[in-house]
């Protein structure tokens, strides 16, 4: 059975194509020679900007998206680096600029994102933006597919790769 009228909705399951650049041109990240990435739409698994203009489209369509910061890795905040010791990390742990390293705040137990900019012998420059805070993303998406998302995808709030589909 074709859902090829299905559109992008709430609990759809989504798969795209797409090429992700900055204002400049420059190429960020692309699905090319990759499979479709799939979502599950409403569950905050893309950014929201980009979330919002796929709404209502069905498989075939290609549109481009311009999504600004707010609506995207948020605005950069300034000073928001920080130096941790090279004795935090296990000793066999290969850091490297662009890493991102998942560090948990002890008092409220969050998980969070940083990302390394430099390692220096004092320790790991870290910062807590991610590399494209404060940029304006620009995507060239295709919809591949389209379908409604099973009960156990809505209940966990992703897709289930295939081979793991309990019916």
């Amino acid at each position: 059975m074709s859902n090829s009228q299905y559109t992008v909705q709430q609990d759809a399951v989504v798969a795209i194509d797409y090429t992700l650049k900055d204002s400049n041109g420059h190429l960020i990240d692309s699905s090319e020679g990759l499979a479709p990435l799939e979502y599950l739409h409403g569950h905050n698994n893309l950014i929201p900007g980009l979330e919002k203009e796929l709404l209502g489209l069905s498989a075939g369509d290609e549109k481009q998206v311009v999504v600004p910061p707010e609506q995207a890795y948020g605005p950069r905040q300034e000073n928001a680096t920080q130096i941790i010791p090279s004795e935090a990390f296990p000793p066999d742990m290969q850091v490297e600029p662009g890493m991102a390293l998942e560090m948990r705040d002890t008092a409220t137990e969050q998980v969070f994102e940083v990302f390394v900019i430099e390692v220096t012998p004092e320790g790991v420059v870290v910062d807590f933006n991610h590399p494209l805070a404060g940029e304006t993303l620009h995507f060239d998406v295709k919809i591949v597919d389209v379908r409604p998302a099973s009960p156990e995808e809505i209940a966990h709030g992703h897709v289930h790769s295939a081979g793991h589909h309990h019916h």
